[in-house]
């Protein structure tokens, strides 16, 4: 039993192929695209307004070097609050509950952020290592702790997007499994755990748009730091 809650984690294959590619390549099927008329229609407004604000926001406490950044940032947003809310649905996969993949968005996007940050100012960024008016015989200790803070960086954005997603799909799982068993034998306390696990349900699609945005945000911190 316990061994079947965490088989919904499992990469689905067919044929011994793996289908985890087009689980991530299909969300951009379902995006609308946009066309050279003057007058779109509501989907098209409404999806360019969402990136609109979400670009404007992100964008705004970066200068002029950052905004090459929002294309990519703004396009990985929507990229992870589609798959997080598709994995939602009924018999399907959750491509972003693997920590490999995840930590495949952290690692080089993170490491592209320190890259330009040593490239364009140095100083700076080395500088971030080690705080103001620090007393001498702290310095390499202090030098240390912040090496090793910002090596987890990458780490800390890929484990927190794995452990939100995968602890909300297993407290979905158990308390639906727990509705099927109490169903037959006290249905009031089954219609009451229904109840939970619908209001479950509607906070796991605000986990999945909270954690896409918290992953980008952060990102974008990053950047603040080395632009």
């Amino acid at each position: 039993m316990m061994a079947s809650f965490f088989d919904q984690f499992a990469s689905p294959s067919y044929l011994g192929i793996p289908l985890i590619a087009i689980a991530i390549a299909l969300p951009w099927v379902l995006y609308p695209t946009p066309s050279s008329r003057w007058i779109n229609n509501r989907l098209i407004t409404i999806q360019g307004w969402f990136i609109n604000r979400f670009t404007n926001q992100l964008m705004l406490p970066l200068n002029v070097g950052g905004h090459k950044w929002a294309l990519l940032l703004a396009s990985l947003m929507i990229f992870l609050i589609t798959i997080n809310m598709l994995g939602l649905l009924p018999y399907t996969f959750t491509p972003t509950t693997q920590l490999s993949l995840n930590m495949g968005f952290a690692v080089p996007l993170w490491l592209a952020t320190v890259i330009i940050g040593m490239r364009t100012q140095p100083t700076v960024a080395l500088g971030h290592l080690l705080p103001e008016g620090t007393p001498i015989p702290l310095i390499p200790v202090l030098i240390i702790i912040e090496t090793i803070s910002l090596f987890i960086r990458p780490l800390a954005l890929g484990v927190r997007l794995t452990a939100n997603l995968t602890a909300g799909h297993l407290l979905i799982q158990l308390i639906a499994t727990a509705v099927f068993v109490l169903l037959p034998m006290m249905p009031t306390v089954a219609i009451l755990t229904a109840t939970v696990l619908f209001l479950l349900t509607l906070l796991e699609v605000a986990v999945a748009m909270i954690q896409a945005y918290v992953f980008v945000l952060l990102l974008s911190l990053y950047l603040q730091e080395n632009v």
